[in-house]
């Protein structure tokens, strides 16, 4: 029997705070959401004040049984989800299921899971936040009536297996917009002259041609760019002028969720989605050594950059003690909001700093100690001195030519011996005024102006966020969803958006012209935060915007659509010379010409050239290639089908056979290319699955992985490697 029962969502979270709990506790977790909107229908009342209809989801139905029965034996349930909307609709929901057992319920909050954190919380116990609640209902609501009207109209007038959603249309307009900025582009040619000089002490420099007769060097063609330098081969070159400045570089502020995400993916190439899912494990709690499970780090979820005076203090401690009184600012650095950031959460930061990166990295993994490393860096350079660099500038005059050349020197690095930078800048020699120096080589070079570059997931979240475009937390799905629909592809980490992506964007642009303005998206997160501040009505906002929505969805219905004649596409047929559309088949999606039955050519929309690789076939020496089958891509030898070699792929996922016999499990293909999981040793071991292993530990007996398994109906669920242990996790579909 116990007096408490604190209720969290994630088991690896629970455990960790077990730790911090006496006897009188027991700690439980929800395994995420537990009621949801059906998936089936609306679910949303429109007509009595859009009232949503709640069910408990599929696979939670044991969960919600076993938090009920406990809770009826305990004087008190602390509800202890996350610090945001969505950890305080958790709370909301699962005091709703909890009404019947006629048990106390209050809300704790805590920022980061330290034994401080949880005390202060277990002090302070709260209400329940019912206006974040209505924020975070009014959010569900509105995707849902966006979701459930414009989808199916896209399958009915466009095409099947095709979405909209409030936020995810809007970065594929982005996506789509970039993409015609580059089609559009029209490169002009410019040349550019650089003079490489000699001084009397070295090092030699270069210097770059930047006036003519006191005007912008502007050379369009490579007749005047010789004619310059012909003129200059023969001048003097003379020091007119040294500039030297000094420079204070301060600090980035520590980490909110969105720059976490933007760094970590230039940096460790890491998507947001496994950015986020890292995160989320140095923040629940990771096994270090003796002292056993700790949380790393403070909520990765965060929009705000303020630090906590305890925080502060104990990093100052750190960085005098670690480096010297000289990289410590007489005063903390304190750090400004942007206008719309929430200030509920601290910026993302270090729990303790007594485990910096390298006493913890023998017990992380190699992604964890890398953002972790990142984390700590940030933070701690937050709080550090600024850099000293010194900045010289040369004004060098030949003929009516001006010259400059420019260098840096760094004086004291400051908070760059934590996050260092890299510079172009070189360092040039000590001259005097008047000086004539020596030129070694003239050198011209022609460019083209480049076209905007495609968005990554680091700059797409970056203009997003730089928008007001959705919060950092629904990114991830977001990116995934336009992904999965096929709305666009990625090549060398860039998003291209696809000939369907790009007509369906259009469609919507034209239909629907209020939902896809970024103004108008970028507000609607405003009016959320007013629900949530308590300064607008919920109901009074959805009646708004259902009615728009409404209106423009009378008008769209209107016409016949391309569903039957299919989506023009930019592709010209091979036999006839008419467009290609694209259709939807049994199979999918195929490109056929728009002349049929005439013209009945057609061809498979995913089929792609094989690309031709460095590697040689062990067989015959020609080169290898990848080619597109129908289980996807696979190398074989590009001198088929005189021979018939197929590189078998193994890729070791790194986790331990389940039989404990010393191999590793290794993704496998059979002979008809279906992908199977099975032990390195074979054949002396003959482990093998169809499902997936996820490299995390069973919640409920501890395993070294559990396994995901796709169900017919296109949900999938996790369940133990251990055929005797019962758990078994229902996975959702992620939403934006």
């Amino acid at each position: 029997m116990y007096k408490y029962l604190v209720i969290v969502e994630s088991p690896a979270k629970a455990k960790t705070m077990e730790r911090y709990f006496g006897s009188g506790y027991s700690v439980k977790a929800t395994l995420g959401h537990i009621r949801d909107l059906p998936k089936n229908r609306m679910g949303v009342d429109i007509e009595n004040g859009f009232e949503p209809e709640y069910s408990i989801l599929p696979g939670r139905k044991d969960v919600v049984s076993q938090l009920q029965k406990a809770a009826r034996g305990c004087d008190t349930v602390l509800l202890a989800a996350d610090p945001d909307r969505e950890g305080e609709a958790i709370c909301w929901h699962l005091a709703e299921i909890l009404k019947d057992s006629k048990v106390n319920v209050s809300r704790i909050l805590f920022h980061e899971i330290t034994k401080n954190a949880i005390r202060q919380a277990l002090e302070q116990k709260l209400p329940l936040d019912e206006q974040k609640v209505d924020a975070q209902q009014t959010r569900r609501i509105l995707d849902r009536l966006v979701g459930y009207s414009i989808s199916p109209l896209l399958w009915k007038k466009v095409g099947r297996k095709l979405s909209a959603g409030r936020v995810q249309s809007i970065a594929l307009r982005l996506i789509c917009e970039r993409e015609k900025e580059i089609r559009d582009f029209v490169p002009e040619e410019f040349w550019t002259i650089t003079a490489h000089l000699k001084a009397q002490t070295p090092p030699p420099f270069k210097a770059n041609l930047v006036k003519i007769d006191g005007r912008k060097a502007k050379i369009a063609t490579g007749e005047q760019a010789e004619s310059i330098t012909a003129d200059l081969k023969g001048a003097d070159y003379i020091l007119h002028g040294v500039k030297v400045r000094r420079k204070k570089r301060t600090p980035a502020p520590p980490f909110i969720t969105s720059t976490l995400q933007q760094e970590s993916f230039r940096a460790n190439h890491f998507s947001v989605k496994k950015t986020m899912m890292v995160a989320q494990k140095l923040y629940e709690g990771m096994e270090i050594g003796t002292k056993g499970l700790v949380g790393l780090i403070t909520y990765m979820r965060t929009d705000s950059v303020r630090i906590s005076e305890d925080a502060l203090s104990e990093a100052r401690d750190y960085i005098q003690t670690a480096y010297s009184k000289a990289y410590l600012p007489e005063k903390p650095r304190a750090f400004k909001n942007k206008r719309k950031a929430q200030d509920a959460h601290e910026a993302i930061r270090p729990t303790s700093f007594d485990l910096p990166p390298e006493k913890v990295k023998a017990y992380l993994s190699a992604d964890e100690f890398r953002l972790y490393s990142q984390i700590w860096n940030r933070f701690i350079a937050s709080q550090m001195s600024a850099a000293q660099v010194e900045e010289t500038e040369f004004d060098i005059r030949a003929l009516k030519h001006q010259f400059k050349a420019k260098g840096e020197v760094i004086k004291f690095d400051g908070h760059l011996v934590l996050t260092p930078k890299k510079s172009d800048s070189p360092t040039l020699p000590t001259v005097e005024t008047g000086e004539r120096l020596e030129l070694s080589q003239l050198e011209s070079k022609q460019s083209f102006t480049q076209p905007p570059s495609r968005y990554s997931e680091g700059t797409l979240v970056k203009e997003l966020e730089a928008k007001g475009i959705g919060r950092p937390s629904t990114y991830a799905p977001i990116i995934a969803t336009i992904q999965g629909r096929d709305y666009v592809i990625k090549e060398k980490g860039r998003f291209i958006p696809t000939e369907v992506g790009i007509y369906v964007t259009d469609y919507l642009i034209q239909k629907f012209p209020d939902l896809m303005k970024f103004e108008f998206t970028a507000r609607l997160e405003e009016q959320l935060d007013l629900i949530s501040e308590g300064k607008k009505s919920r109901l009074e906002y959805l009646q708004s915007y259902y009615d728009m929505l409404q209106k423009d969805m009378e008008k769209a219905e209107q016409g016949e659509g391309v569903k039957k004649q299919g989506i023009p596409s930019e592709e010209i047929c091979p036999e006839c010379g008419k467009g290609l559309v694209i259709k939807e088949g049994r199979y999918g999606r195929f490109k056929a010409c728009s002349g049929y039955p005439e013209c009945t050519y057609k061809k498979s929309f995913d089929k792609k050239e094989p690309v031709v690789l460095e590697e040689k076939c062990p067989q015959c020496g020609a080169p290898l290639v990848q080619r597109q089958g129908r289980y996807g891509a696979f190398v074989a030898c590009s001198d088929y089908p005189r021979c018939k070699y197929i590189k078998s792929e193994k890729k070791d996922t790194g986790i331990a056979c389940p039989l404990k016999c010393g191999g590793t499990i290794v993704r496998k293909k059979t002979r008809k290319g279906k992908i199977f999981y099975g032990c390195s040793r074979y054949p002396g071991c003959k482990f093998a699955t169809w499902d997936e292993p996820v490299p995390q530990p069973c919640p409920v007996c501890g395993r070294e992985f559990v396994l995901r398994k796709n169900a017919v109906k296109g949900t999938s669920y996790l369940y133990c490697s251990d055929k005797e242990c019962s758990f078994k996790q229902d996975v959702e579909p992620e939403k934006e």
